[in-house]
């Protein structure tokens, strides 16, 4: 009877032990890339010479490039990262609007050809392209695997993960097809799961790994953003030019101009006093 048992325990912790094995090993990945969208395979970099024009107010586009499966990221999920990023800019004064660009108005592979039509379609001046590249390694613990054997899996943490993200944003003129500035954003996610739990508890880890990995995007681009404006003033690395109708916002020509008349009229009153 005893060796019956025993002969029960062990088929049991093999079986176990083999369902372990075959649970989730390895890693997954997804991602895309500006260089694998902008400049497809076998194609080399056009750019027009010359210094990028930027007319102020800008209309600025903002889209995820196309790539390889999202997994669980939706487009739902995708706008809502996307909104994130437009509200933390949607108040400067050089910024009239800020489209978001679902992804499914660029194609895999497309070029600048592709990125022109939605700036076209989408009326903006500049896009920044986020790219992302997120990797989930999987490994079992193998204390985990004795404690299976005796209390069960779903009791017990029997799976680590690991999953590291890095978002992207690279901002391009789309007229002269030249690259501004970029920053990036980047998040680490360890964690664990009982097997029973491990594909849901790993799905909302790459989720949240997208959302950290924008919250380290926005302050960094913020900073590129004023590391590019003192460019323009010191390197000349973009000509700006305004808009008709900016130049009273931002306290240009129209303004000096209405300081004049004021003076003017202060003048004509003190003759006229005397």
């Amino acid at each position: 009877m005893k060796m019956k048992t025993i002969l029960a325990t062990l088929c049991a912790s093999l079986a176990l032990t083999g369902c372990a094995s075959w649970f989730e090993q390895g890693s997954k990945a997804q991602r895309g890339t500006v260089v694998e969208y902008l400049y497809p395979k076998g194609e080399a970099p056009t750019l027009k010479p010359g210094t990028p024009e930027l007319r102020l107010p800008l209309r600025v586009g903002i889209a995820f490039v196309p790539g390889e499966r999202f997994g669980d990221l939706t487009e739902a999920d995708r706008n809502q990262l996307l909104s994130r990023v437009k509200a933390a800019f949607a108040n400067r004064p050089y910024i009239s609007a800020i489209e978001i660009i679902p992804t499914t108005y660029l194609r895999p592979h497309g070029g600048f050809d592709n990125l022109q039509q939605a700036a076209r379609m989408f009326n903006v001046d500049v896009v920044a392209l986020l790219s992302y590249d997120q990797v989930q390694f999987n490994d079992s613990n193998r204390l985990s695997l004795l404690y299976w054997t005796i209390i069960g899996a779903y009791l017990v943490n029997g799976d680590q993960y690991d999953v590291n993200t890095l978002v992207d944003a690279s901002v391009f003129d789309v007229s002269s097809r030249q690259l501004l500035f970029r920053a990036p954003g980047t998040s680490q996610i360890k964690g664990s799961s009982p097997i029973v739990k491990f594909s849901e508890a790993s799905r909302a880890a790459r989720s949240e790994g997208f959302n950290q990995a924008v919250d380290q995007l926005i302050p960094q681009l913020d900073r590129e953003l004023e590391n590019f404006k003192v460019r323009i003033k010191e390197e000349k690395v973009a000509h700006v030019t305004e808009k008709r109708g900016y130049e009273g916002r931002g306290g240009g020509d129209s303004g000096l101009a209405g300081l004049a008349l004021i003076g003017l009229a202060a003048v004509w009153r003190l003759r006229r006093a005397h």
